[in-house]
């Protein structure tokens, strides 16, 4: 159990770790020399770092903009109660977690060899965060469980969650890259596919995105890190200029974040951190996926004949980085209007989350757009926004309420918003 324990914490849970054991393992079973798979193995796990390093930029941008924002619509964080909250659920189901995790893992390399679905998950921390989302669903809708049963429940549900929503994304994604390679393993997956039918029924796909033609004079649009500067620098400086006119305490401490600099300048630079964020991760995404491609073709033809890498959302943004940012703007519209609707009709203070908001929107514009073009991309950006802020409610207020509802306003994803009543009502009939 020790040794369970320890795999599930150090390789499992560290997903640098887990991805740059499986390129090792492909490379190995392929029978590459020494200066091959240390290349591979390295150059793999530097790329998924380089990921998540340019996913910190968009965060720490993302942390200036959240706040601007809220305090631009005179938002307030929600009252929880009384709750257990992440550091207490851990403490008593953390184990819980990491070892359902860990056999889930194994029941999806097991689905994949034995069913069709032939898709590994490998977004490790997506699979914690939703192991732990759906053990706080339980243990709030059934009281206090064994931990023997909250693993086998946990285990069973995971397993088939990672073997089977790859399944469902991969006929939009063979669109979006133009080959059979790599699939989608993320909890962004339910508004990808929102996104990808509503394109399909509302959208034009003739009306692409990536193919909008601009006049001479501004072609610089068509860059992706230049668009997405302007865009975010708009929206960073609209928020500055209500903030500097506001002059409540609220908007006086964010002011004061910039120091001796202008605020106006300050926020436009960190539109710039953003973009820089976005380039980043992009970076990281080819070089990541160039070594983790080939080298499970290893396992796929000696494990698990004909499997695929299920892989993080930002690998689908170099195929549309337009998309990307249509969906980013569709979902923030959104969160604005369900801002102010849900605080009128149900007295709940959405606090939307952007960061949420830009990868599972961003992604779901890709999906849009393959079918849809911009009213497609719009479009899933949209949905994005209503699943996440009608999610958020139903989630702190009937999910997690005794449990990890502080989770669920930062942590909690698509996917999770979707599937929790689903679980809810499997924890009830298996407990």
């Amino acid at each position: 159990m020790d040794l369970i324990f320890w795999l599930a914490t150090n390789v499992f849970g560290t997903p640098a770790i887990l991805l740059g054991f499986i390129v090792f393992l492909g490379l190995l079973l392929q029978k590459k020399n020494l200066n091959q798979i240390m290349s591979g193995t390295f150059k793999a796990i530097i790329g998924f770092l380089i990921i998540g390093a340019g996913a910190g930029v968009i965060v720490n941008a993302l942390n200036v903009f959240q706040p601007m924002w809220a305090e631009v619509f005179n938002l307030k964080a929600a009252d929880l109660g009384q709750f257990m909250g992440q550091e207490g659920f851990n403490a008593k189901y953390g184990s819980a977690v990491t070892l359902a995790m860990t056999i889930g893992f194994l029941i999806n390399v097991l689905l994949a060899r034995l069913t069709r679905f032939k898709f590994i998950y490998l977004t490790g921390h997506m699979m914690f965060w939703t192991t732990t989302i759906f053990a706080g669903i339980v243990v709030h809708s059934v009281g206090d469980v064994s931990i023997t049963k909250l693993v086998i429940f946990l285990s069973l549900i995971m397993g088939l969650y990672w073997t089977i929503q790859p399944a469902l994304t991969q006929p939009f994604m063979r669109k979006i890259t133009g080959s059979d390679n790599i699939a989608l393993g993320h909890t962004s997956a339910s508004v990808a596919l929102l996104g990808a039918l509503a394109g399909k029924v509302l959208g034009n796909k003739e009306n692409d995105a990536e193919k909008i033609k601009l006049p001479k004079g501004l072609e610089f649009l068509r860059d992706s890190n230049v668009i997405t500067a302007l865009t975010m620098g708009l929206l960073f400086l609209v928020g500055a200029i209500i903030l500097a006119s506001k002059g409540t305490p609220g908007a006086q401490e964010l002011i004061a974040k910039a120091g001796e600099q202008n605020f106006m300048i300050y926020s436009i630079v960190q539109s710039f951190q953003f973009a820089g964020g976005i380039a980043i991760v992009l970076m990281g995404v080819r070089m990541f996926i160039g070594e983790i491609v080939p080298a499970f073709n290893g396992i796929a033809t000696k494990l698990v004949p004909g499997a695929r890498p299920a892989l993080d959302c930002p690998v689908v943004f170099p195929y549309a980085p337009n998309a990307v940012i249509l969906g980013f703007l569709g979902s923030f519209i959104g969160a604005l209007l369900w801002l102010v609707i849900i605080g009128k009709t149900v007295s709940y203070i959405f606090v939307p989350t952007m960061i949420v908001l830009f990868f599972h929107a961003a992604t779901a514009g890709v999906f849009g757009n393959v079918t849809g073009g911009v009213r497609g991309a719009l479009l899933g950006g949209f949905l994005t926004a209503t699943v996440v802020s009608w999610g958020q409610y139903i989630m702190v207020t009937f999910l997690l309420t005794s449990t990890v509802p502080d989770t669920a306003m930062w942590a909690a994803d698509s996917d999770m918003f979707i599937l929790g009543p689903f679980i809810k009502f499997l924890a009830h009939l298996f407990f």
